[in-house]
């Protein structure tokens, strides 16, 4: 499903990866668990290790009870009250036990829904260090990832997706997700397996 490289050339200082909601959150048995999510992790580590510093983790945090959240959102934690706060405890938003060791030099950047784009503090680090290219990881490829790399690609930066460093719950719709992104926008998005990201970034 990925391209035999990367078309706009290699990866460089002007690079962050950004690793889209690896928390115990989705890994440990609930209703939201993405059994994928194991199965792409060292391939998240190999990254992480090798470029920690130039490294965003983003967190998903749900509301504190049942019914919280703006409009929408609060039917959505009607409908998932067991993964409230209240319900999970606070350590379920959490990085997964290898990545959280690399913060810092990591950094890591909160949300409440499903973008972290809202509020300017993603981009904002972003452009503090110039950076013009996004390596995304991550889950879910259908839900917290097509969110980010929606609003990056409304920003303007060059995203490269790595189709084995993600996740998600629904093969079915990671499948169409992945048609989306190497059909739809292949001008903006460039979809390349990790070793291509590690042979690539200078």
């Amino acid at each position: 499903m990925s391209s035999s490289g990367l078309r706009y050339g290699p990866l460089d200082k002007s690079c962050v990866h950004v690793c889209v909601d690896m928390q115990r959150l989705f890994a440990e048995p609930s209703e939201w668990a993405t059994p994928w999510i194991t199965r792409v992790l060292p391939r998240i580590v190999s990254l992480v290790e090798w470029k920690a510093e130039q490294t965003v983790f983003t967190r998903f945090v749900p509301a504190e009870r049942a019914g919280m959240g703006a409009g929408s959102w609060s039917r959505y934690y009607e409908r998932w009250s067991s993964m409230t706060i209240e319900n999970v405890g606070p350590g379920m938003i959490e990085l997964l036990p290898p990545l959280h060791s690399f913060c810092p030099p990591a950094q890591v950047v909160d949300k409440r829904i499903y973008s972290p784009w809202p509020g300017g503090r993603l981009q904002a680090l972003l452009a503090g260090r110039q950076i013009d290219t996004l390596v995304v990881t991550g889950g879910e490829t259908d839900v917290c990832v097509l969110a980010t790399v929606l609003g990056a690609i409304d920003i303007g930066y060059r995203v490269v997706l790595v189709t084995d460093a993600l996740c998600s719950s629904s093969d079915a719709t990671h499948d169409a997700l992945m048609t989306v992104y190497q059909q739809r926008f292949a001008q903006q998005v460039e979809t390349v397996e990790m070793e291509t990201v590690l042979s690539a970034w200078t």
